[in-house]
């Protein structure tokens, strides 16, 4: 892998690259409606970038939905980049981010086809499967504190 880097995009001028990078996985891969993915929500999120050299290839948003909870959401990389450990780096980029405020527990409606991934990374189920976007999903949870 060449050089990959993540950091935090600038909203809303990055926009465009993160709508690009969503709109190819969740709409085109996976037959997300647009009004599901682009909820009103971005421009009051915190999203980052992955980049290998200049190319934007992956994405993710975080919104803060209660004092001390942060919501890990909309994370996605392009499938030609998949397997290179992009989705992880960008994963532990933001996770260390957060850890470093007030922020106790970080929440994601995982997939449930990627729900191993993120149990590698210290999340843990916390409910049962639910269908969110017409796809299996479960509530999962890390302790940051």
């Amino acid at each position: 892998m060449c050089n990959l880097t993540v950091q935090r995009a600038a909203i809303p001028a990055d926009l465009p690259k993160i709508y690009t990078i969503r709109s190819q996985v969740f709409q085109l891969e996976q037959g997300v409606s647009p009004e599901l993915e682009f909820d009103g929500l971005d421009e009051q999120s915190h999203h980052w970038l992955a980049y290998i050299d200049a190319t934007p290839v992956g994405t993710n948003r975080v919104r803060f939905p209660k004092e001390g909870i942060a919501k890990i959401e909309r994370v996605a990389v392009l499938s030609q980049y998949r397997s290179q450990g992009i989705g992880r780096r960008l994963m532990e980029v933001v996770l260390a981010e957060l850890s470093q405020g007030a922020i106790a527990e970080v929440q994601i409606h995982a997939q449930l086809r990627v729900q191993n991934f993120y149990e590698r990374l210290g999340f843990v189920m916390e409910n049962a499967v639910f269908e969110e976007a017409g796809i299996p999903h479960v509530k999962m949870k890390k302790q940051l504190r």
